[in-house]
């Protein structure tokens, strides 16, 4: 089985992923199937965006 290149992304789509585990309308289980995204990755992302949200302001 061949192995997925690494996948890099920008912050704000980072952002809005994180936003949308914020968001609470889906569990994260969708969106991970959503996004293709590990719950795990999705989680940091949703624990990293306050200390993202102060470099912005």
């Amino acid at each position: 089985m061949a192995r997925r290149p690494r996948r890099n992304h920008s912050p704000a789509f980072r952002a809005k992923v994180a936003l949308a585990a914020l968001n609470g309308e889906k569990t994260m289980s969708e969106l991970a199937t959503q996004f293709d995204f590990h719950l795990n990755q999705i989680k940091q992302w949703k624990d990293q965006l306050p200390d993202g949200v102060t470099e912005v302001v």
